[in-house]
């Protein structure tokens, strides 16, 4: 101490002087000022902006108290207190300095994790899942709204419209997470919503009445209709259970394609839409903001200048920015992850079930190891509305090709090229050589669900396909897909058996027969909800789609 009482720049604890600066976010070292210098007051240290903010003063610099005098013994001289090498010091100080530092970016790090957390909107709607599994196949319904909220956003959307379901993505991942299906749900599909309940701020539950031959996008929003009804009627349309939703509004185009400072898309010809004011020149264009959201409202300006087209455009779109969030350069970019992370947690309202920073991480985490090659995008197969007369404005679902799509979803089954190996293997089963029928010995089992469906084949395998060597035996648990379990030396009669019965490759497995009612061997066949009547051949395995896609590896063009 000198001689006013201040303490001594060599006293201070280099540990104590790493402070954060709240212009920049950082710690730094902020030395005591050397004699002649001004006292520069130590800045307090701040929670991060937008976290639940409390504010402390950094504490006062510790004094090093320098250990009293030892009194001298008889006959001994007063040692001098040893000075601590140069090294030791700079070794004393980086330690503490450092111990300091990562405290302090654990601490910022969960205020800025309660900070992200706490931008999350969600609502708790019915039929949503309480949780999220990372190891089944998941559904969650992307919808985005026509509301006008925020600034900017008043040319766009109903005027006054109380938040219609406008953009539709149900998207379908994978068990094995090999691939994934977003299939778009035009907002134009006539369907029939079903009566929904949604929760009020006290938990209580009200029903909605339904509506028939109406607007898909009449599901959310209207009669106070939430996401949980839209999730209803997609499950009423498709017959695919949806897990989870998210909903987002106009702004999350603009913020989250500035986050990732733009989104690469591709024009055929030239473009200029009075309706949306989108002006680009043909070829390719980095959009963000205000540009994003206009390419992705235009409609006259593409195809027939309706929404299905439009549909395609949004596509392509999702397919560039699923490519540049999972890029290298934003992944490994601080300031574009920063920035992404602020906008999709801003941007979003989503259930309960995936309603945390945690969640959603989890959620992200799955999709990243879904490879964009193998994201398949696609549209409800829909044909004009024959209700409409001359002028088309809406759409009913094509029942000679959608439920083929439905089903592959609802059967975890890809509509891309990822399973080519396991098909040819799931192949190679039905080649060699075939017993004859009369050599076939099979147990039959219904999993189907379907009464007396094991006993009809049985009846229709005996008396018109001679394959006399079968029994009934009862009853399995339902199962979704018919399966033929056979002993390796039995594989002629399951090529067989398959050939008769119209059994894909991946209907077959090779394990273990089990003794039949005679003491013999036999295979066992388990008949699925994919049972269609007997003498009715079973498919299975890859399925084959007939309708456009494109995945999210490809840049197409708009027309």
């Amino acid at each position: 101490m000198d001689a006013q009482g201040r303490g001594r720049a060599d006293d201070i604890d280099p540990a104590d002087q790493w402070v954060l600066n709240p212009s920049t976010g950082d710690y730094e070292l902020r030395l005591a000022p050397s004699a002649g210098q001004s006292t520069v007051p130590a800045p307090r240290r701040t929670a991060p902006r937008g976290s639940r903010r409390e504010q402390r003063d950094v504490p006062p610099q510790r004094r090093r108290r320098e250990p009293p005098p030892q009194p001298a013994g008889p006959g001994r001289r007063r040692s001098k207190p040893k000075k601590k090498s140069t090294a030791k010091k700079v070794l004393l100080w980086s330690s503490g300095s450092v111990a300091f530092v990562v405290l302090a970016a654990a601490a910022g790090g969960y205020l800025y994790y309660r900070h992200l957390d706490g931008n999350i909107t969600t609502q708790d709607v019915v039929g949503a899942k309480n949780g999220f599994s990372k190891d089944e196949a998941f559904n969650i319904l992307v919808i985005g709204t026509d509301k006008r909220t925020g600034k900017g956003n008043e040319g766009y959307g109903d005027k006054g419209s109380v938040g219609h379901a406008d953009t539709n993505v149900l998207l379908h991942v994978s068990k094995d997470r090999t691939n994934a299906t977003a299939l778009s749900i035009p907002r134009d599909l006539i369907v029939d919503v079903p009566a929904c309940q949604v929760k009020d701020a006290d938990g209580g539950l009200k029903t909605i009445a339904g509506s028939s031959n109406v607007r898909f996008n009449t599901s959310l929003g209207q009669d106070e209709r939430d996401a949980g009804c839209t999730m209803a009627t997609v499950k009423a349309v498709t017959g695919i259970t949806v897990d989870h939703f998210m909903m987002a509004d106009f702004n999350a185009v603009k913020t989250l394609s500035t986050a990732v400072r733009g989104v690469e898309v591709c024009v055929a010809k030239d473009v200029d839409d009075p309706d949306s004011h989108l002006k680009l020149k043909a070829g390719t264009h980095n959009l963000q903001g205000e540009q994003a959201l206009a390419f992705l409202r235009t409609r006259h300006s593409f195809g027939n200048q309706g929404d299905l087209d439009r549909i395609k455009v949004q596509q392509n779109f999702l397919s560039s920015l699923a490519r540049k969030m999972s890029s290298g350069d934003t992944l490994t970019n601080p300031g574009k992850l920063t920035s992404l992370a602020e906008a999709a947690t801003k941007a979003l309202t989503v259930d309960k079930g995936i309603g945390s920073l945690s969640k959603l991480k989890d959620v992200a985490l799955e999709l990243k190891r879904v490879p964009p090659k193998n994201l398949t995008f696609l549209t409800v197969p829909v044909r004009d509305n024959p209700a409409d007369g001359v002028v088309h404005k809406t759409v009913i679902v094509d029942e000679g090709a959608a439920p083929q799509v439905f089903d592959a979803i609802k059967n975890d089954v890809s509509l891309t090229e990822t399973k080519k190996k396991q098909k040819a293997a799931e192949d190679a089963r039905l080649k060699g050589e075939k017993s004859a029928a009369g050599d076939v010995r099979v147990d039959l089992y219904n999993g189907s669900g379907r009464t007396g469906a094991a006993q009809a084949t049985l009846t229709w395998l005996q008396n018109s396909e001679g394959v006399t060597k079968s029994s009934q035996m009862g009853n399995k648990p339902a199962q979704a897909k018919t399966t033929l379990e056979y002993s390796p030396d039995q594989a002629d009669q399951a090529r067989r058996l398959a050939d008769i019965m119209g059994l894909s490759g991946s209907a077959l497995k090779e394990g273990e027969s089990e003794t039949n009612d005679q003491g013999l061997p036999a295979m066992v066949l388990i008949l699925g909800k994919d049972f269609k009547g007997a003498g009715t051949p079973i498919s299975g395995g890859t399925a084959k789609v007939e309708v456009p896609k494109t995945t999210a590896d490809k840049t197409v063009c708009a027309k």
